[in-house]
């Protein structure tokens, strides 16, 4: 198996990438092929320094002598930028010379590369971002969460088959419930777009759709999926991200705040530690591009290499769970619907 790696993606690039690419090598299993696209003579550099060396099978380099940077143009970039690690790969996993894509690179320039050079499967207008985030019961898929900001009904639906299909093909969840996010759980709240997408969504058999989920519900872990356009879904996971660094600072300033409660604080430090590590998006390592027409990982732009190590894993599984071919054929009914 062959992943394509962005080695000049993100804000650690080339140095964090290229040592989360050793540490995936290690770790998950020798049929594993890493290809690192990127200027040729740092990523060597870089892998020196992780202890990795060129080996045909295992890790190979491809040279790209341009970086696309998170403050370029998106859809301008994509076609500047020819020359850029991030389009080269993109060219690479479309003419058949991977399996799948990781990248810590601008998302949006990854997304309209994706929809631009993979494209998308028949009943897909463009991909959609979606990310694990961890919830009081269980963690749940929040999608889209920032890729298309204006959507149509039919893609919310899409959104929803899509969802499913990864949750129980890559993450093992059985028969994986569905909610569309709004601002009551009865089918008649929400805008034209929501109402319309609720009908679309609950006659589709396909999937498990239990209804509208308030905002408030999301977090406890009330679907395996939650669907929402994706100016919705950004919000969402910002805001998400916001108040679970800011509650954790807050039980840190409880901790510190008398000699008591540091002795307490060694009561349960080990639970301490498990939510942090709960709350840490590195476990998940990166969003995939749902809808894309092969694997597309979007890793945090800030990952560092155990960030990297589980976006590949995560590409692995997406793989080998076969769930592009199977989305295709869920997906294929959608098409006549726009």
């Amino acid at each position: 198996m062959r992943i394509i790696l962005d080695a000049m993606g993100g804000d650690n690039a080339p140095g964090e990438i290229i040592k989360g690419a050793a540490e995936a090598l290690a770790e998950l299993g020798p049929e594993l092929t890493v290809v690192a696209v990127g200027d040729e003579a740092r990523v060597r550099e870089a892998a020196a320094a992780a202890g990795l060396a060129e080996q045909p099978g295992r890790f190979e380099i491809v040279h790209a002598a341009e970086v696309i940077e998170m403050c370029d143009e998106p859809a301008r970039a994509i076609r500047r930028k020819k020359g850029s690690s991030l389009v080269v790969g993109l060219q690479m996993l479309a003419a058949g010379e991977g399996d799948a894509f990781v990248s810590a690179g601008s998302t949006g320039a990854l997304h309209v590369g994706a929809s631009l050079i993979v494209r998308s499967l028949k009943g897909v207008k463009r991909p959609a971002l979606a990310t694990i985030i961890p919830g009081g019961k269980k963690p749940y898929l929040l999608m889209d969460c920032g890729a298309n900001v204006e959507c149509r009904p039919q893609m919310l639906e899409a959104f929803g088959v899509m969802g499913s299909i990864y949750m129980s093909r890559v993450q093992g969840v059985a028969e994986p419930s569905v909610a569309l996010v709004n601002n009551g759980a009865e089918e008649s709240k929400g805008t034209p777009l929501y109402r319309e997408a609720h009908q679309l969504l609950k006659a589709n058999p396909n999937i498990r759709f239990i209804g509208n989920v308030e905002p408030r519900d999301v977090p406890a872990g009330a679907a395996d999926v939650v669907v929402c356009d994706g100016f919705t879904g950004n919000v969402i996971l910002k805001l998400t991200e916001g108040l679970a660094k800011s509650l954790l600072g807050m039980i840190k300033e409880v901790f510190l705040a008398s000699f008591a409660t540091k002795l307490a604080y060694l009561l349960v430090k080990g639970g301490i530690a498990g939510l942090k590590k709960k709350m840490d998006s590195e476990e998940y390592g990166g969003a995939p591009l749902l809808g894309a027409a092969k694997p597309v990982i979007k890793a945090h732009g800030s990952s560092k290499a155990r960030g990297i190590k589980n976006a590949i894993r995560q590409a692995k599984l997406c793989v080998e769970s076969g769930m592009t071919d199977t989305m295709a054929a869920a997906l294929a009914g959608l098409a006549p619907r726009g």
